[in-house]
Protein backbone atom coordinates (compact mmCIF):
# COMPACT_ATOMS: atom_id res chain seq x y z
CA UNK A 1 0.00 0.00 0.00
CA UNK A 2 1.27 3.48 -0.87
CA UNK A 3 2.19 5.95 1.85
CA UNK A 4 1.84 9.67 1.30
CA UNK A 5 3.19 12.15 3.81
CA UNK A 6 0.51 14.49 5.15
CA UNK A 7 0.11 17.08 7.87
CA UNK A 8 -2.14 15.89 10.70
CA UNK A 9 -5.41 17.81 10.89
CA UNK A 10 -4.70 19.07 14.40
CA UNK A 11 -1.46 20.63 13.09
CA UNK A 12 -2.96 22.61 10.20
CA UNK A 13 -1.89 26.27 10.27
CA UNK A 14 -2.19 29.34 8.04
CA UNK A 15 -3.74 28.80 4.59
CA UNK A 16 -4.23 25.10 5.31
CA UNK A 17 -6.19 25.83 8.50
CA UNK A 18 -8.34 28.30 6.56
CA UNK A 19 -9.42 25.47 4.23
CA UNK A 20 -10.35 23.07 7.04
CA UNK A 21 -13.97 24.13 7.34
CA UNK A 22 -14.46 23.64 3.61
CA UNK A 23 -12.97 20.13 3.43
CA UNK A 24 -13.89 18.48 6.74
CA UNK A 25 -16.43 15.66 6.43
CA UNK A 26 -18.90 16.66 9.14
CA UNK A 27 -20.51 13.22 9.09
CA UNK A 28 -17.23 11.55 10.05
CA UNK A 29 -15.57 14.55 11.76
CA UNK A 30 -12.39 14.23 9.71
CA UNK A 31 -10.86 15.19 6.39
CA UNK A 32 -11.21 12.44 3.81
CA UNK A 33 -7.99 10.98 2.44
CA UNK A 34 -8.68 12.33 -1.05
CA UNK A 35 -8.35 15.87 0.37
CA UNK A 36 -5.84 15.06 3.14
CA UNK A 37 -3.19 14.14 0.56
CA UNK A 38 -3.08 17.82 -0.41
CA UNK A 39 -2.12 18.97 3.09
CA UNK A 40 1.48 19.67 2.07
CA UNK A 41 0.20 21.94 -0.72
CA UNK A 42 -2.74 24.14 0.37
CA UNK A 43 -2.95 25.71 -3.10
CA UNK A 44 -3.35 22.21 -4.57
CA UNK A 45 -6.07 21.46 -2.03
CA UNK A 46 -7.90 24.67 -2.93
CA UNK A 47 -7.60 23.75 -6.62
CA UNK A 48 -8.95 20.25 -6.03
CA UNK A 49 -11.84 21.72 -4.06
CA UNK A 50 -12.59 24.12 -6.92
CA UNK A 51 -12.59 21.33 -9.51
CA UNK A 52 -14.84 19.19 -7.28
CA UNK A 53 -17.32 22.01 -6.76
CA UNK A 54 -17.37 22.76 -10.48
CA UNK A 55 -17.88 19.11 -11.39
CA UNK A 56 -20.74 18.75 -8.92
CA UNK A 57 -22.56 21.96 -9.85
CA UNK A 58 -25.60 21.60 -12.06
CA UNK A 59 -25.46 22.48 -15.76
CA UNK A 60 -28.01 22.85 -18.54
CA UNK A 61 -27.49 19.24 -19.59
CA UNK A 62 -27.01 17.49 -16.24
CA UNK A 63 -28.76 18.58 -13.06
CA UNK A 64 -27.01 18.59 -9.68
CA UNK A 65 -29.11 15.67 -8.44
CA UNK A 66 -28.04 13.59 -11.46
CA UNK A 67 -24.37 14.39 -10.80
CA UNK A 68 -24.81 13.40 -7.15
CA UNK A 69 -26.36 10.09 -8.20
CA UNK A 70 -23.46 9.39 -10.56
CA UNK A 71 -20.98 10.22 -7.77
CA UNK A 72 -22.88 7.93 -5.39
CA UNK A 73 -22.79 5.01 -7.80
CA UNK A 74 -19.08 5.49 -8.54
CA UNK A 75 -18.34 5.61 -4.81
CA UNK A 76 -20.41 2.49 -4.16
CA UNK A 77 -18.67 0.67 -7.00
CA UNK A 78 -15.28 1.69 -5.56
CA UNK A 79 -16.36 0.71 -2.03
CA UNK A 80 -15.73 4.29 -0.92
CA UNK A 81 -17.75 6.01 1.83
CA UNK A 82 -17.49 9.51 0.33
Amino acid sequence: MAWIETIREDEWEGPLAELYGQVVDAGHDRVDNVMQIHSLNPAGMAGHLGVYRSAMAGTKTLRKVERELIALMVSRYNDCHY
